[in-house]
C-alpha cells in the first residue's frame, strides 16, 4: 500500500486552514492547533517543518503565529510531500542515488520511473488552492498526467 505519513497529511490540513483565512494574517500554532482538532506538539512540530521549506513564514511577537508564503494556488501538494518526507519514491530505484544491486539488470526499472513519473507530476498539478476549492472544481488526472474533465465525481 502507498501512503503518505500522518505528519504530510496533517500538513496539508493546516495548509489549506491558513488558505482559508486572510492573506498573511498570520495564526498562532494553538488556534491552528484547536481548529484543526490536532494536538499542539504535532501541529508545533509541522509548522516548524513547512517554515524551514520556505512554505509558511513565521511571524514573531505578541501576534505573530505562521501565515503562507506564497498564495495557495502557487503551493503545489508536491512541495509539501518533499517538504514533510522527502521526495515521491515508489521503489528504490526511482529515487535519485539509487543504490539497488539489481539495477542493472532489472526489466521494470524504466517502467517503474515513467510511473513515478506520472505520479509526481499529477501532485505538481494540485495546488492548496485546489483542495480547498468546491469537488466539482477538481480536476482527475489521465495516466498521461494531463489534467481530464471530471464527468461525475464518487462520494463515500
Amino acid at each position: 500500500m502507498l501512503r503518505i505519513r500522518k505528519i504530510t497529511d496533517y500538513g496539508i490540513v493546516l495548509l489549506t486552514e491558513l488558505a482559508r483565512g486572510a492573506p498573511g494574517e498570520p495564526h498562532a500554532a494553538r488556534e491552528l492547533s484547536e481548529a484543526v482538532a490536532l494536538p499542539m506538539p504535532v501541529v508545533s512540530k509541522t509548522l516548524k517543518a513547512l517554515a524551514r521549506r520556505g512554505l509558511l513564514v513565521s511571524h514573531r511577537g505578541a501576534r505573530g503565529g505562521f501565515s503562507l508564503a506564497r498564495e495557495p494556488e502557487r503551493i503545489a501538494v508536491s512541495e509539501v510531500i518533499d517538504a514533510l518526507e522527502g521526495p515521491v519514491g515508489l521503489t528504490e530505484c526511482t529515487i535519485a542515488g539509487s543504490e539497488c544491486q539489481r539495477e542493472a539488470i532489472c526489466g521494470v526499472r524504466e517502467p517503474w520511473q515513467r510511473i513515478n513519473g506520472v505520479i509526481v507530476q499529477a501532485l505538481r498539478q494540485v495546488t492548496v488552492a485546489d483542495l480547498i476549492a468546491p469537488p466539482a472544481a477538481l480536476v482527475d488526472f489521465t495516466l498521461t498526467g494531463a489534467p481530464a474533465a471530471s464527468s461525475a465525481r464518487k462520494t463515500h
